[in-house]
């Protein structure tokens, strides 16, 4: 299918547009002591690699699954979406090199281009407050009711309804995590595509279905465009 036909550009946000640095291991580690994981140890090595194993999927979800009860579930995603959003407001939130222009570039050419996460909303919103990002996406989203967070199509497909994309042909998606390429294959879109800018690397991206895999963003943008 020539990329001319895409019509639509889904992508992710931390470790695909906006550099992790580390933050999210540092809002993980306030959060898994916050709910009482013992600082060292199996236990605490086992909930890290998890947390690295399920990058891109909704932080309640994985909480959830590592956690016995539903209140500490709560509790540990309330600290981390707190340590988190302290650590933007602490100025340590940039975005990756190129990714604005590429996101404008997409746009001037007539892609639409959604922002999606697996933060909360009330993350996300800060998140693009700090970087001055308000408006530069059509569409901004994160898992709530009625939508999933990866690796279910969920975010992908509300995209392509509230942007009126024709459909799942005419999607290209962008994440770093294996949880991202697997929400694009279920979403069937043509391109799944991973970037080597976040958490999983290239032999990860590949295993979970990646159509190609991009250093960056605006690799992505180049794929599309030319």
């Amino acid at each position: 299918m020539p990329n001319d036909d895409i019509q639509l550009a889904v992508i992710d946000m931390a470790g695909t547009t906006v550099a992790d640095d580390g933050l999210v291991n540092s809002a993980f580690e306030a959060a898994a002591t916050a709910a009482g994981i013992p600082a060292e140890g199996e236990e605490r090595e086992n909930a890290r690699q998890y947390v690295l194993d399920t990058m891109g999927q909704s932080k309640i979800v994985v909480f959830r699954a590592l956690l016995d009860t539903e209140e500490l579930a709560q509790l540990a995603n309330a600290e981390f979406e707190r340590t988190y959003a302290e650590l933007i407001d602490n100025g340590q939130a940039h975005a990756i090199d190129g990714a604005a222009e590429a996101i404008t570039e997409l746009r001037d050419a007539g892609i639409k281009v959604a922002l999606t996460t697996g933060f909360s909303g009330p993350t996300q919103e800060k998140l693009l407050a700090a970087l001055g990002w308000q408006d530069v996406a059509d569409l901004v989203l994160a898992p709530g009711d009625g939508v999933r967070g990866r690796p279910y199509p969920d975010l992908i497909l509300t995209a392509l309804i509230r942007l009126q994309a024709d459909g799942v042909a005419n999607v290209a998606a962008l994440g770093d995590t294996a949880n991202d390429v697997e929400s694009a294959r279920r979403a069937g879109v043509a391109i799944a595509a991973g970037a080597l800018t976040g958490a999983h690397v290239e032999e990860q991206l590949r295993a979970a279905g990646a159509t190609h895999v991009v250093g960056s963003i605006t690799d992505f943008a180049d794929l599309l465009l030319r």
